[in-house]
């Protein structure tokens, strides 16, 4: 189970090191170190104890969309006109391994679900819309958002203590 943000065994130095690994994901543990006034060995030990703990998921690289092919970004306002958690199980499972998809969330409001999706062109956004509700099993609106311009995307989350 990963750890409330606001847990005590995540302390101020914890909190340097999240920000620093989020901007520097590879950053060796020896600058990690220098960077948060530490030495190695216990920087690496708290490294290695979030990591356990859930609190650090993963690393990876960004890559540019464009670079693959990918420019078009866009977003999917998915209502459905039942709704039952056998519907929203089938739309999680068929959703969860369309590797176009890159976030998609069950929302409170007037639609369902939100989609993020990358796409090589308007064709292939048409296309994939399609084979989404094709599997949905009741009709279903879809109200679809391209994104002319890309002002902040970031995977960043700020590590100071939520303001309660």
């Amino acid at each position: 189970m990963i750890q409330p943000s606001t847990d005590p065994q995540i302390d101020r130095i914890d909190r340097r090191i999240l920000d620093v690994l989020q901007r520097q994901g590879r950053l060796p543990m020896t600058e990690l170190a220098q960077e948060v006034g530490l030495s190695t060995s216990p920087v690496t030990e708290r490294v290695r104890r979030m990591e356990r703990a859930g609190i650090i998921t993963g690393y990876q690289a960004r890559v540019d969309p464009a670079a693959l092919g990918r420019p078009l970004l866009v977003f999917v306002e998915l209502t459905l006109s039942s709704k039952s958690g056998e519907l929203f199980e089938k739309l999680r499972a068929e959703l969860l391994h369309e590797p176009r998809v890159l976030e998609c969330h069950l929302v409170s409001g007037r639609f369902d679900y939100l989609i993020k999706a990358r796409l090589s062109a308007m064709s292939e956004y048409r296309e994939l819309l399609a084979q989404i509700l094709k599997k949905i099993p009741v009709p279903a609106q879809s109200n679809s958002y391209v994104v002319m311009e890309e002002i902040k995307e970031s995977l960043v989350l700020p590590v100071e203590p939520p303001i309660a």
